[in-house]
Parts: C-alpha cells; structure tokens; sequence
C-alpha cells in the first residue's frame, strides 16, 4: 500500500503539488481495509479526493505528463498499480462483448501481457503491429495474471518507433508461431498446435462457428473457432494443424482460440491422443455445488457465478442443466462432468422441467435436490475424455446390482487391503 499511495503523491508531485503520503496511505487503508473497496477504485476515489481538494482539472492530472515514468512489463507486480507503457500491439482478438472495445496482447523487450479497452473509455482504436505510448493504465489481476486496463483516464499516443518484442517481432502475420506440445502451453502466448478433434460440442451462439476439444500425445485442450475468421470447418476424429492460435486461461485450464491471424491444415496422420477415453466404475457419493440448473455466458459458454461471467460481466444468462459429481470405487475417488442430454437422461428430467420447477419454487436449487435425491448413492460406470481432474462423461451406465465376478473382485481386494494393514 506504500508503494500505491508514494506512486499517487509522484503524480501530484509532477503538478507542483506536495500532498502528505501518509494522507494517502490513511485513506488508501481505510477505503481498502475497512470498506473493502478495490484497489483500483480505492487508487481512483483517494486520487479524485486530492484533485478536488487541490482544484486539479482531472483531464491535466492524468494527460499533463511531457516525460512519463515508464513501466516494463516485466516490472509489473500489483494489481491496482498505474503504469506508462511503451509497447507494441501483438496481436487482436475476437471480441463479442459490448463494453468491451478492444482486447488483445502488448508487447515490449521483456514480456508479453493482455490487455482489454473499455468502450465508454473512448479511445482511438488500436492497430495490430503499431506502436503506442500509453498514460495512465490500469493494472488488473486475474488468476494470478496480470492484464492492462485502458480506461477513462487512459491517453494513447502512436509512436513512429517500433517497439521490439521479447527480442524479436513476434507479431504472427511476420512469423509463424512455434509448433507446441498441449501439455506445454501456457496463457498469454500464441502458438502452433498439432492434434485430433477429440470432441465437437453443440454450439448455437452466431459468434462461434465451432467449439471443443483437440487433443496430442500430451493431453487434451478446448478450442474456440470464431466465426469471423472465416476458417473451414474440422471434424471429429481428424487430425489438424492449427497455427497461430491464441492461448489463454481461464479458470485455472488453458484453451485456444483460432482467430483471422490463425489457419487450419488437415492432416493424413491419426495423431495419437494422450489419456483419451477413461472408464471409472464407483457409487456416486457427491453432487457438488454449480450442478443442475445452471446459466452460461451467451458469448462464452462458461457458468455464471452469482450472474456474472468473468470474462463479460453481467450477462443475460441462458438456462442450461449438468451434473459435477464424484465417484467412489472403494479405493480412489472420480471427478466427473456430465453434460445437459445425460444429465436430463439420467435424471428423467427435461431443460424446460427443471426451468418450470424453479419458476414454481421460486429456488433453482430444488433442481439439485432432486437430482441428488435420484443419483446419490447408486452405482456407474462412466466413459470419457479426461480433462485435468475431470472425465468429461460421454456414456453412463447405471447398476442396478453388482454382478458375483464384480462382487468377488471387491471382495478380494478389501481382503488384501485389511492384511496390508495388518502387517
């Protein structure tokens, strides 16, 4: 909080205004500490406090800077911070959202980041390739990543120089990306990825034209194909090169989107796909939270969470059901994920069912109930692809009873295990 509140009185400073650091750090802490606001709006309340107290036009606080401090983006540490950076834009990706302009990557020397431009900001739109001084940007965090935030108080200035990359133009339309095993891609990049269309999933936004998961010896990831960039379509089963896509993150898991920088290769080869199909045979012990009727993101596809998507903020949400549930064998445990045409199998229960039963109840969750009421308890074997420490379900089949070979087997192994102990 030191560093926040002397970065404020820097920026006073500069106008010929010596405000007290411990005024600002006093209101920074009480604003953050006790009212729980924020950091970048605790930053911006103490900031606009001060200008109305000092009678600081706001526009000459945040644009009147002839030399600006500049920040790299490898010194980037807190979330909140205001930064000047001299960077280039590496690259543009799709976007849906209405509040949001623009979104993509910048770049300097030492490191890559992600940043989003907010409409009402209103500021000039940014051209891929280009160079840019920007004032006054907001430093966010997400999942323990750090993105840039231009807003209001941004200023944009387009610089002749060409800003280098990580020690090179890493600009996708200059050089194509490094061919990358699934398992070692991380967010925040682009890259090459050769694989199989392990799964299409059923996907009516007009935005996406596909969506799913691709898979390689290393494991499996999702991938968007946005509509606008006009690519062809993959099949399930085939194997593909995909080049120039975009990696990011949400969640905790790694996905990939093909954009109008991004193209698709069919290939002859069956690319083998690492830990492909798993089958897991327990009694289904829990139902956890997030199951039964839920809403997704109309842009995205994700749950929201108390009506919101992380990545579009407040949506109008469209009705969907699934189950997360865990399996117990007797030995281990299984996270599993089963989507809305097994869920409404399993359960005998229909999307617009679940819908009128919430709207009677005035309670979503009496969707849940009955769901755990039904499933809770009884035994299934599951067949699917394993994602992370999910199977994402593509067969379940109930037991009613355990068949003797079955039974001896569990049998047989809670006797080795009882002598194991034993000893």
């Amino acid at each position: 909080m030191k560093q926040i509140a002397q970065s404020i009185r820097d920026r006073f400073l500069k106008l010929g205004i010596d405000v007290p650091v411990e005024d600002i750090e006093s209101r920074l802490d009480e604003l953050i500490t006790k009212f729980k606001v924020p950091s970048n709006e605790a930053q911006r309340s103490v900031t606009n406090y001060f200008l109305k107290k000092y009678s600081i036009p706001k526009n000459e606080f945040y644009t009147r800077q002839a030399e600006p401090q500049l920040t790299k983006i490898m010194d980037i540490s807190e979330n909140g911070q205001w930064a000047n950076l001299k960077v280039k834009v590496v690259q543009l990706w799709e976007n849906t959202h209405e509040s949001i302009s623009q979104v993509g990557l910048l770049g300097d020397e030492t490191g890559i980041i992600k940043f989003t431009e907010w409409k009402n900001a209103e500021l000039p739109e940014l051209e891929q390739g280009e160079s840019y001084l920007f004032r006054s940007v907001v430093i966010g965090e997400y999942n323990g990543r750090f993105q840039v935030q231009l807003n209001k108080n941004t200023s944009i200035e387009k610089l002749d120089e060409v800003i280098g990359v990580g020690g090179g133009d890493f600009t996708p339309a200059a050089r194509e990306s490094e061919l990358r095993n699934i398992s070692d891609l991380s967010g925040g990049q682009w890259a090459t990825v050769k694989g199989k269309v392990v799964q299409l999933w059923e996907n009516s936004h007009e935005s996406i034209e596909q969506a799913g998961l691709i898979g390689d010896p290393t494991g499996v990831i999702k991938f968007t194909n946005w509509a606008s960039s006009e690519l062809p379509d993959m099949e399930e089963g085939k194997s593909y090169m995909l080049k120039n896509v975009v990696v990011n993150e949400w969640g905790g898991k790694i996905q990939i989107q093909l954009n109008r920088s991004s193209s698709i290769e069919e290939l002859d080869e069956d690319i083998k796909v690492g830990s492909s199909t798993s089958t897991y045979f327990g009694a289904m012990v829990d139902i956890q939270t997030g199951s039964g009727l839920i809403k997704r993101c109309p842009e995205c596809k994700r749950a929201l969470v108390k009506g919101a998507c992380p990545e579009h903020g407040k949506v109008k949400g469209e009705y969907d059901l699934r189950i997360k549930a865990v399996l117990d064998s007797g030995t281990s445990t299984q996270d599993i994920l089963i989507n809305r045409e097994l869920t409404e199998e399993l359960a005998g229960l229909s999307l617009d069912t679940a819908i009128a039963m919430a709207a009677d109840a005035l309670d979503p969750g009496v969707v849940l109930d009955t769901i755990k009421h039904e499933l809770i308890g009884r035994y299934y074997t599951v067949t699917g692809h394993k994602l992370d420490r999910y199977i994402l379900v593509d067969s379940i089949t109930p037991k009613t009873s355990l068949d003797k070979e079955m039974l001896d087997e569990m049998l047989s192994l809670n006797e080795t295990l009882t002598k194991l102990e034993v000893q």
